[in-house]
Formats: C-alpha cells, structure tokens, sequence
C-alpha cells in the first residue's frame, strides 16, 4: 500500500492548517484514504526538516510533503529559516531517494499567505499534486 506523509507546522496555524485541509482534500479526490495519509504536526518551521527526516528514513512512505508559513518579520530571522529548512529539505530528498514536497510558503504579509491557501495559488493543493507526480515518476523510473 503507498503511502504519504504530510508534516505541518502549528506555527502561522490558520494559514497552516488551511494549506493541509487542501491538501487532503487534492489526495482524497484522487482516491486516496486517511490509512494512506500520516500527518504529523511540529511547533514550528524549524522542526519541519527533523520530522521529514525522520519519517523519509522509515521509507514507510512514498513521499513527504512539507507544510509551513514562515512570514516575514521585522528582523532577518525568516530569511535565515527559509534557506536553512529549503536547502535541508533537498538533502533529505536526495540522501533518502523519497521525494520530499515543499509545501512551506513564504510571504511577506498574511493577505499574501491566505491567497496561497485557495484558488490558483493554493499551495497545499499544489504540494498534493507535486507528491503523486512524484510517487508516480518515481515508478515509471524504476519499473524502466
């Protein structure tokens, strides 16, 4: 049975929790069960990369997808996390060979986080889409 796992943070809740509703509801229109789906939640942005880690390594799952808000502040200390859970969340994906599905936002503003929770921007719906194009392609490579 294929399985996902989705970390999200509880930071930026209202924003987070938006983008794993869509989430959901892409994997569920696609067929997809709660017994196929774990979520996890972590306290923040910064314990995004450890839970994807840790659940990449299982390889229990076919994919891990990411979700977080990190909003820009008065100091520089979202763009030092930014980098920091982007540039770890490639190495994970690529030292466990699981696809690892940035689904973190990173606007200046809370309109501009709530516009990527619905419509054309919904980035939780983007990040399930993203996942099982991975699942899939990840298949059709080592079926080749």
């Amino acid at each position: 049975m294929k399985r996902v796992a989705i970390v999200k943070s509880r930071f930026n809740e209202e924003i987070t929790s938006r983008l794993l509703a869509s989430c959901m509801k892409t994997f569920k229109s696609e067929g997809w069960t709660d017994a196929q789906l774990k979520v996890v939640e972590v306290p923040g942005g910064w314990e995004i990369a450890w839970a994807a880690q840790e659940l990449a390594r299982t390889n229990l799952y076919s994919a891990v997808v990411t979700l977080g808000c990190v909003m820009k502040g008065r100091t520089p200390q979202n763009d030092h996390l930014a980098r920091s859970l982007v540039q770890s969340l490639h190495r994970i994906s690529l030292d466990t060979r699981i696809p690892v599905i940035l689904g973190v936002i990173t606007p200046n503003n809370a309109g501009q986080a709530m516009a990527r929770t619905r419509g054309k921007m919904d980035r939780g719906h983007e990040a399930a889409l993203a996942a099982l194009e991975m699942i899939k392609l990840k298949e059709d490579l080592r079926g080749s």
